[in-house]
């Protein structure tokens, strides 16, 4: 991308325009003859993704932005800010540089930073990004990161990675060799360099299927913003042969993250209660983890069926999700229905149950919303009920 983009009247047409719909800009004439239409279009498009997800950069000026894809595919600063929280250190490289959000933050807790980015005219971005940004302690490496890994000859107390998911593999199975680097294949090469690896995958990847094509995993962070798994985050330590840790992490932009630990020891027992007074619901994060039986022992708490991930007692706890009260315990039949749902205005949630949300809001007219939240479930003595409760 030519440096032109940075030129001050193309800059603030970007930025006067950072509201527009680019599909309707792209139709107008181009105002400028030395920068190509496109690559000023995608710093606007680049740039409306960036204003919530990415707002240092949204609030920088003379910002040069990749692809919209890449923007889309880059952590988040939340995200960001909490990986950095996990290293220290002196040094860390970073052998998926990408756009450098992520060293952006770890630069913050680590003396020296290497990205490095095959793509070169990212890792030109990346350079001249940081650069006006005042960040003085990131390095950028072109080129094939294992070649620089060898090249530079020094340890580095963390290695970083966020691998790819190879464009020719086709299916829904996601596994860590399918990935470019791949890191199963790699992971006794990238030891001789660092005692700590921490690797980034999509929250797609089954935690057992990535147990069992690693080693030395000492810790898995599931992390999500507001409810919704964006990423797993696997502490790899040389030499650890313990049971890993999984951390559950709900983050929010405002307030202190909600974390539940566990490991990935067999379930302990639990108990089982028909619906008491309060309902508890965890967060995604903690579904991710599988971990149902120890939630309920870690809190205290009943789960109202072996399949189904709600919880109950009849006191209020401080909870990793949501809580509420139950008003009604309704027998799921036509009778009772007609009685308490028909018409009425919900928000419906289904777990362990044979019908969908949108199957059930059609057959019983159910409208969307409100202050009423439904359940539809089933208890210990394999009873369908509908629960029909408030917010706690």
């Amino acid at each position: 991308m030519p440096l032109t983009i940075l030129s001050p009247q193309v800059q603030e047409f970007i930025l006067q325009n950072t509201n527009t719909d680019v599909s309707k800009l792209a139709l107008q004439k181009n105002p400028f003859h030395d920068v190509e239409w496109t690559d000023i279009l995608n710093q606007i498009a680049a740039r409306q993704k960036a204003k919530d997800k990415l707002p240092t950069w949204f609030e920088s000026s003379n910002i040069i932005y990749p692809s919209k894809v890449s923007v889309e595919q880059t952590s988040s600063e939340i995200t960001a800010q909490y990986k950095a929280s996990l290293v220290s250190g002196e040094s860390l490289i970073d052998l998926t540089g990408g756009f450098g959000v992520d060293d952006y933050y770890f630069a913050k807790t680590v003396s020296k930073i290497a990205h490095c980015e095959m793509n070169e005219q990212l890792s030109q971005i990346v350079a001249h990004n940081i650069s006006n940004m005042g960040v003085n302690n990131i390095q950028c490496y072109t080129g094939d990161s294992l070649d620089t890994l060898t090249e530079l000859k020094q340890q580095w107390d963390w290695i970083y990675i966020d691998p790819s998911r190879r464009s020719d593999v086709k299916g829904k199975v996601f596994m860590l060799k399918d990935c470019l680097p791949n890191v199963p294949e790699l992971l006794d090469t990238y030891f001789n360099y660092s005692s700590n690896i921490l690797i980034k995958t999509a929250p797609l990847l089954d935690i057992a299927a990535g147990l069992s094509e690693l080693h030395s995993v000492k810790e898995i962070y599931i992390t999500a913003l507001n409810n919704e798994v964006k990423e797993l985050l696997w502490h790899i330590e040389k030499g650890f042969t313990g049971i890993p840790a999984i951390h559950a992490v709900n983050l929010s932009k405002d307030g202190e993250p909600e974390i539940f630990t566990t490991t990935v020891e067999d379930e302990p027992d639990v108990s089982y209660s028909l619906p008491q007074q309060y309902l508890y619901e965890p967060n995604s994060a903690i579904m991710k983890s599988g971990a149902f039986n120890d939630v309920a022992k870690q809190f205290n708490l009943y789960k109202l069926h072996r399949h189904t991930q709600l919880y109950t007692n009849h006191t209020l706890i401080d909870f990793p999700g949501r809580k509420f009260v139950i008003n009604e315990i309704v027998p799921y039949g036509k009778t009772e229905m007609k009685k308490y749902a028909t018409g009425q205005k919900m928000n419906i949630t289904v777990r362990n149950f044979p019908i969908s949300v949108e199957e059930l809001r059609k057959k019983w007219k159910i409208k969307d919303g409100g202050d009423t939240y439904a359940f539809f479930t089933t208890d210990k003595d394999n009873n369908k009920l509908m629960l029909i409760c408030s917010k706690a």
